[in-house]
C-alpha cells in the first residue's frame, strides 16, 4: 500500500511539475478593442450569430424599447456596434431620429464633467482638494467663510458638499440658494447645483470656456462633436448616440483612445468609478456603480440595501441622466450600452426601466 501510495505523488508532482514549467501553455489575452476612425463616419460591426447573442430575443428587446419612447440604442462589443437602433422623431419633430441626430445627455453629462475635472488636475490647473472658492472667489455661497471654506472640489464630485437641497429651487446656483445644511463630507444628496457649478470652476481654473476646454481636451482626441447648451440654470450637453458611444468606449479602455491616453491619472479615473465615500457607495465621482450592498437614489436621502441594478452585471458603472439617458460600461464583458430617449417613467433617474432594460438585453447576450 506505502508503495502504491508512493508512486502515484510521484507521478502528481511530475505532473504538476510539468504543467508549471510548460512554456508552450496557452495564455488567453483579453480582446483587442476596436476603435473608430477621427475623420469618418466608419465604424465596424460585429454580428450577433458570431458573438453566440440569441437574436430571436432581439424583437423582444425592440418592443419594450419602443414602448418606453426610447429614440437611440447602441451596444459595443470590445468597440464594434452589435446592436444600433432609432426610433421616433427629432426633439424638435422636424423628422426622423436616426444615426446624425442629437439628443440631450441631462445627467450623464455629469460623469463627463469628472472626467473633465480629472483632465484640469492632471494638467495642474487644479487639485480635487482645493477649497472650491480658490476658484469661484469667497462669498460664493450664502454660507459663513468658515462653512464655506470647508466645501472642497472633491465635494462636488461626490454629491457630499452639505449645501441645503431643501431650498424651493434646487437647481439654482445664485449665492442666495447655497444655504448651509450641514458640514461639507457629512451628508449625500443629489444636488445639481454644486454640481453645476465645477463648469466655473473648470473654466475659471482653464481660463477658457467650458465648451472650449471639453473639445481640446476630449472631444478632439476621441472624434466627439458634442455641446454643451445651458438650460435654465443647468448646462446640459448634447450629442449623437454614437458620440455617447465614443464617450462610453473611452471609458472601458481606461482613459484611452487607442494608445493614446487622455487621461494621463490612472488614481483619479480608478477613484471615479469606485465608491468615493460610505454615505453612498453606489457613487464614484458624478457616476452610479452597480454591485454596491446600498444606494441612495436621486431626490431622496434614505439609502436602501439594493444594488443600483441587480439584474445588470456587477461590475458595471454608468452616467445616468433624466428621462433615462444612460452610458453604461461593463468591463468585464467588454460591452458599452447607449440609451437615448424620452422620460419611461416618472422618476428622477428610471432605474426600474434601468433594470429591466437590462433583464431584456441579458436574454439577447446570455
Amino acid at each position: 500500500m506505502k508503495a502504491h501510495l508512493l508512486i502515484l505523488l510521484v507521478i502528481l508532482f511530475s505532473a504538476c511539475s510539468h504543467g508549471n514549467n510548460n512554456s508552450d501553455e496557452e495564455i488567453i489575452d483579453e480582446p483587442e478593442l476596436y476603435f473608430p476612425s477621427l475623420s469618418t463616419s466608419d465604424w465596424e460591426t460585429k454580428s450577433l450569430e458570431s458573438l453566440n447573442w440569441d437574436e430571436s430575443k432581439l424583437e423582444s428587446l425592440y418592443d419594450f424599447l419602443q414602448e418606453s419612447d426610447t429614440r437611440a440604442f447602441l451596444v459595443l462589443k470590445d468597440g464594434k456596434i452589435v446592436i444600433e437602433k432609432y426610433w421616433g422623431n427629432t426633439i424638435l419633430n422636424t423628422g426622423a431620429f436616426e444615426q446624425n441626430s442629437n439628443w440631450y445627455w441631462a445627467s450623464a453629462g455629469k460623469t463627463l464633467t469628472s472626467f473633465l475635472v480629472g483632465i484640469a488636475e492632471q494638467e495642474g490647473l487644479l487639485r480635487i482638494n482645493d477649497k472650491t472658492s480658490a476658484y469661484l472667489g469667497e462669498n460664493w455661497s450664502d454660507l459663513s467663510l468658515e462653512k464655506e471654506n470647508l466645501i472642497l472640489i472633491k465635494h462636488q464630485l461626490t454629491m457630499t458638499t452639505g449645501l441645503d437641497y431643501t431650498v424651493s429651487t434646487p437647481d439654482c446656483t445664485d449665492k442666495d440658494c447655497l444655504k448651509y445644511k450641514e458640514d461639507a463630507g457629512s451628508q449625500w444628496f443629489y444636488h445639481n447645483a454644486p454640481y453645476t457649478l465645477l463648469e466655473h470652476v473648470v473654466s475659471s481654473a482653464a481660463g477658457m470656456t467650458y465648451n472650449a476646454f471639453t473639445d481640446e481636451t476630449i472631444e478632439a482626441e476621441i472624434g466627439m462633436n458634442g455641446i454643451w447648451r445651458a438650460a435654465g440654470d443647468n448646462n446640459v450637453y448634447w450629442s449623437t448616440a454614437r458620440d455617447a458611444a465614443r464617450f462610453g468606449l473611452l471609458l472601458l479602455n481606461k482613459g484611452a483612445w487607442e494608445d493614446k491616453p487622455a487621461m494621463l491619472d490612472e488614481d483619479y479615473l480608478n477613484a471615479m468609478i469606485h465608491s468615493s465615500q460610505n454615505l453612498n457607495p453606489s457613487y464614484g465621482y458624478l457616476t452610479w456603480l452597480n454591485g454596491k450592498s446600498s444606494i441612495v437614489l436621486p431626490g431622496l436621502a434614505a439609502s436602501f440595501n439594493v444594488p443600483l441594478s441587480e439584474d445588470a452585471p456587477e461590475d458595471l458603472f454608468a452616467a445616468m441622466g433624466k428621462n433615462g439617458q444612460f452610458i453604461d460600461v461593463v468591463p468585464s464583458k467588454g460591452i458599452v450600452v447607449i440609451r437615448m430617449g424620452h422620460a419611461p417613467d416618472n422618476s428622477l433617474v428610471p432605474s426600474v426601466f434601468h433594470n429591466d432594460m437590462w433583464t431584456k438585453l441579458n436574454a439577447v447576450i446570455n
